[in-house]
């Protein structure tokens, strides 16, 4: 009997000193993959597949990359107009879609849709081009990052920083394609003309399945939660602004993920998104230019480097690009304090199961005498 309690007790003290936490026990996660001049700012991962996808700058192609960094083509359109550019995508889950939204800058003419794939067959499905009003006509809108809802319905944001701009597209799961939300509160805070990427407004876009919309604006920093059935909006109260944000991801555990190409940021809501905090930072490389986030296997989140500066501003000819997990240190730092509070419990149980054998060998002694 106590040789059995015996090794019982040691294989605890051994389990809580020995198992690492997971995600201490590895390094971060880093793909690198190859495809000359492909540029891609648009990153989306298909959890049924296990990869990720992402689009170009430059080429009408989607792409997956395996986590070993195994680049495969995965559609090719080539009905889509010459030189168009693939940026925001994601995966319908439900469905087995991807998204795709479609933009395509000066010389060439105005064009913004959304383009939907079948994963199964990689066949597209339909490409609906995106309403734009007689207002937009100065300033070309641009059809940017895209989120699915459970229903099968897409949503847009328009990234033209100005006040004939930031508004939400919607497209339903048959393709028809309207204006969903040009909420005022879009054009309500001050810009400054004089910063970079101040003509980026409205950008990153995620659904949450309480029914609406996290989206972040570029050139104010704030974050918008849109209910999803009516297109209303309210500004998110945030511990502080983000600059320059780009992409949206949301974790499984419900904290948000939002990118930009200096930083990660990582909050939290204890209201639904009336009020949020953003409780960790992590510098990024900026030469790389990230530009989105997703979260893949375990929750782990990934950013996409795809110097895509480089890529508008003609200076091609790279060959290597990057998908790469950032981490929150202080998640990292109360994992570590987790695992000495267990490795503390260990030795508290190997402790009271010594104690308490030395009391049964008292008592059996003072029987047998």
């Amino acid at each position: 009997m106590s040789s059995s309690s015996s090794i019982i007790a040691l294989q605890l003290l051994l389990f809580f000193i020995v198992v690492p936490i997971p995600s201490l026990a590895k390094k971060p996660h880093v793909i690198h993959f190859r495809s000359p001049n492909l540029y891609p700012e648009g990153l989306a991962y298909d959890p049924s597949a296990q990869h990720f996808i992402v689009g170009s700058l430059h080429h009408r192609t989607l792409h997956s990359v395996s986590e070993a960094g195994v680049i495969e083509t995965l559609i090719s359109d080539p009905s889509l107009p010459p030189n168009t550019t693939i940026l925001g995508l994601a995966v319908d889950k439900l469905n087995n879609r991807l998204v795709a939204a479609i933009h395509s800058d000066p010389p060439l003419p105005p064009f913004n849709a959304l383009a939907a794939y079948d994963l199964r067959s990689r066949q597209r499905l339909f490409l609906s081009l995106l309403p734009s009003t007689p207002s937009d006509e100065n300033r070309r809108p641009v059809a940017n990052a895209v989120t699915v809802d459970f229903k099968g319905n897409a949503y847009v944001t328009n990234s033209l920083g100005y006040p004939e701009g930031n508004f939400i597209w919607k497209v339903n799961p048959e393709g028809e394609a309207s204006i969903f939300s040009r909420s005022p509160l879009f054009t309500q805070f001050p810009v400054d003309r004089d910063a970079p990427y101040s003509s980026c407004g409205l950008n990153g876009i995620a659904y949450v399945s309480k029914g609406y919309l996290l989206v972040v604006q570029s050139n104010t920093g704030k974050l918008f939660k849109v209910n999803a059935h009516d297109g209303t909006a309210q500004n998110v109260l945030l511990s502080e602004d983000l600059p320059v944000a780009d992409g949206i991801a949301i974790r499984g555990d419900g904290v948000v993920l939002v990118v930009s190409h200096e930083k990660l940021w990582f909050l939290k809501s204890d209201d639904s998104w009336g009020e949020g905090v953003v409780y960790d930072k992590t510098d990024l490389d900026v030469e790389k230019f990230a530009t989105s986030v997703v979260v893949g296997r375990e929750d782990r989140a990934y950013v996409l480097y795809g110097s895509v500066i480089e890529g508008i501003m003609g200076n091609g000819g790279r060959e290597w690009f990057g998908i790469e997990e950032v981490r929150s240190e202080k998640e990292n730092e109360d994992e570590k304090m987790w695992v000495y509070v267990l490795i503390g419990l260990g030795l508290a149980y190997f402790l009271i199961w010594r104690f308490q054998m030395k009391q049964l060998v008292k008592n059996m002694d003072k029987k047998t005498n």
